[in-house]
């Protein structure tokens, strides 16, 4: 008929101390200090921050001081700089654009647009590649929160514009893009080409071999192994490698594939990867062994006895669900964290030049696949940056091209003849 009287607690110091041993057994969290989160936030303190003010500064003088009733007094009239995000005229990040070529040898890295998809052997649309990856890349800042890096202070990159290519001819169009990638790996700047098809693969590198005497190793991202000879009787985006591995500082035992594999690989192309003896890491490969062993693997074969790596990135190689916006869509490809990380680790040892290739605006959902092709672009930067490689393939440039230019004198463009650029 009677409740019992409630029992209190005990505070017995032997009591007390369970009751906390089992408290931070169930609630035990490990140290914050492990984690790469706190790490981050530390290490964001140590970066300088010089060239964002000197940006600012730049933007009221160069877009006039804002109205009265703004209170944030580094706001400009005119949209000038990084913000906002969703104003101004885009390049590559909104890095400066280099409008006098002759300028990029003041940069570390400069990027350049390859409008042309004149390779194409199915959907075409990669020519729009440039726009929608530069539109897109405004979204970004600088600055990467997990690796702590702030390419704006801590390098130096421009946009050189788009290359001007020939829509109705290939080699013609080779040609100029292969001049405009050893005009400026011959300044010594990092060249960075967004595409376009993968035919572009080949004049790349032709652009950056005819500067150098040394090796040049690749590593290719890619579901599709593009290394037959021709397609559909011309030099198309399934050939790149073919080329490139003919040339004679590029040994095709130095051809690293990651990510082929599925139901568009033409067995015209194996058989000059066997012949060549070319390296391939399939999709199920690297599930297997993991991203690291992928990354540690694929540096030891891209970089045996050669100099310097080349870095080709197909969209494609990423599952069609995330990057619909593509040429030859694959599923099964890999998952988005994954392409970074590899992207990411090969970057960490150094490369010679890098390509994104494959971004179809018109087949893009929401600008999805576009944003992808941008965070394999910057994350490979802030690899560079993180490891210390920025400019580390400056050194291997021994026969930098020779190209004439024009000066402007009044209202017309005269050709003052050659003009050298060096390192």
């Amino acid at each position: 008929m009677f409740t019992e009287p409630k029992r209190r607690q005990s505070h017995h110091p032997m009591d007390l101390r369970d009751r906390v041993a089992q408290r931070e057994k169930r609630f035990h969290h490990p140290d914050l200090t492990k984690l790469a989160g706190w790490k981050a936030m530390q290490k964001e303190a140590d970066l300088p921050e010089g060239r964002a003010d000197e940006e600012r500064r730049w933007a009221l003088r160069m877009g006039l001081t804002g109205a009265d009733s703004i209170e944030d007094k580094s706001i400009p009239t005119f949209a000038r700089g990084e913000l906002p995000h969703f104003a101004g005229i885009n390049t590559f990040l909104k890095a400066p654009y280099a409008e006098d070529v002759l300028e990029v040898a003041n940069y570390d890295a400069t990027v350049l647009g390859i409008p042309f998809d004149g390779g194409t052997t199915y959907r075409p649309g990669t020519r729009f590649g440039p726009q929608g990856v530069r539109k897109i890349s405004a979204l970004y800042t600088p600055y990467n929160y997990e690796i702590g890096v702030d390419l704006r202070e801590q390098m130096t990159m421009c946009d050189a514009g788009d290359v001007f290519t020939i829509p109705a001819n290939i080699e013609k169009s080779f040609d100029q893009i292969s001049r405009a990638v050893s005009h400026v790996f011959s300044s010594g700047s990092l060249p960075i080409m967004i595409g376009g098809d993968h035919s572009i693969g080949f004049p790349c590198v032709r652009g950056i071999a005819e500067c150098t005497s040394k090796k040049i190793g690749i590593v290719h991202f890619d579901r599709h192994a593009d290394i037959q000879e021709k397609d559909l009787d011309e030099r198309m985006h399934t050939t790149p490698w073919f080329h490139s591995t003919n040339l004679p500082n590029v040994p095709a035992k130095n051809l690293v594939q990651i990510g082929i594999g599925g139901w568009q690989v033409p067995r015209e192309a194996v058989k000059v990867a066997r012949e060549r003896e070319t390296n391939i890491i399939t999709m199920g490969d690297m599930e297997k062994i993991g991203v690291d062993k992928t990354i540690e693997m694929a540096l030891e074969m891209a970089w045996d006895g050669v100099d310097m790596v080349y870095m080709s990135f197909d969209i494609d190689s990423i599952d069609c669900g995330f990057v619909p916006g593509t040429g030859w869509p694959e599923p099964g490809g890999f998952l988005p964290r994954e392409a970074l990380a590899l992207a990411s680790g090969i970057a960490a040892e150094g490369i010679c030049g890098m390509e994104l290739v494959e971004v179809s605006p018109p087949y893009d959902t929401s600008d999805i696949t576009a944003l992808m092709g941008t965070r394999v672009i910057v994350d490979v930067l802030g690899a560079l940056v993180s490891n210390g490689k920025m400019g580390a393939h400056k050194k291997f440039i021994d026969k930098p091209v020779t190209t004439p230019h024009g000066e402007f004198k009044g209202n017309r463009w005269s050709n003052d003849g050659p003009h050298k650029v060096g390192v």
